[in-house]
């Protein structure tokens, strides 16, 4: 099998939809009195629809609010990051609107000192998180969350992984074979989430996004206490669609270790 790059980079569209975001936002940022659309086109440079897709993700996240007719300023999430507040706030407000948007507990995860972190999650009584009956570390091969992980792996790193942490069947859909889930993971398109099929527990699928804000990769997912899979496809699409929102909450609140672009709005380096 052919060996991958030292490092796999999350296909660009979400990253390069939270740099165009992040630079409306410092527009934003600059006029604390409001500033309107046409001036936002002008300080960015933006052509219309990618400006109209980023203030729109903005408001809906509510890192930006409409004060007037075309005219947006500072929204409530904005102004509890620039009060200094904890970024883990953001984040939690953020996985709390996810949670609501694709009707599914959400997580997001790190892969950090080569192990599966979960960093935040938000779940509800409609929406429960799922039962962590083998710990999460142990059983990347079988979830969603480890795959978006190890995704972004090369393919040493992903032995290594493997080697510590055998691959065991804990129902009778999960992967055991490295080479079969390896395979999986490279065929999979552009841009389409990682799924877990029942394989780490029967009864549940889940979703996940690769994303990254920092050297760490890191993914965004959900679980669904149901093995309906034309509900698991339509909650991994707006999960898709969503994960900038993360992306933004993850860089706006600090908890990314990216410098801070010059108005103290954290910048996005987009891999070539």
């Amino acid at each position: 099998m052919a060996k991958r790059p030292k490092r796999y980079q999350p296909v660009n569209t979400h990253l390069e939809s939270t740099q165009r975001a992040l630079r409306v936002l410092e527009v934003i940022h600059r006029h604390p009195q409001g500033v309107s659309r046409t001036q936002i086109a002008r300080e960015t440079g933006l052509p219309q629809l990618y400006l109209a897709h980023a203030i729109e993700h903005l408001v809906r996240t509510q890192l930006a609010t409409l004060i007037a007719p075309r005219v947006y300023a500072a929204g409530s999430s904005l102004k509890l990051a620039e009060a200094g507040r904890s970024g883990g706030a953001l984040l939690r407000e953020t996985l709390a609107f996810l949670r609501d948007e694709v009707g599914a507990a959400v997580y997001v995860a790190s892969y950090t000192d080569g192990e599966v972190s979960i960093s935040q999650y938000a779940d509800s009584p409609t929406a429960p998180a799922v039962h962590e009956w083998v710990d999460f570390r142990e059983a990347a091969h079988a979830s969603a969350v480890g795959k978006a992980l190890l995704v972004q792996l090369d393919d040493a790193e992903r032995r290594d992984h493997l080697g510590r942490h055998r691959m065991e069947a804990f129902t009778p859909h999960t992967i055991t074979s490295p080479d079969v889930l390896f395979a999986e993971l490279d065929t999979r398109d552009p841009g389409e989430p990682l799924l877990d099929l029942q394989e780490y527990a029967l009864g549940t699928l889940c979703a996940a996004v690769p994303i990254r804000t920092g050297p760490d990769p890191e993914c965004v997912a959900l679980s669904l206490p149901s093995p309906d899979p034309q509900k698991l496809a339509q909650a991994a699409r707006v999960l898709r669609n969503e994960a900038i929102a993360v992306l933004l909450a993850l860089l706006v609140g600090g908890s990314s270790p990216s410098p801070p672009a010059a108005s103290g709005i954290p910048c996005v380096v987009i891999p070539h």
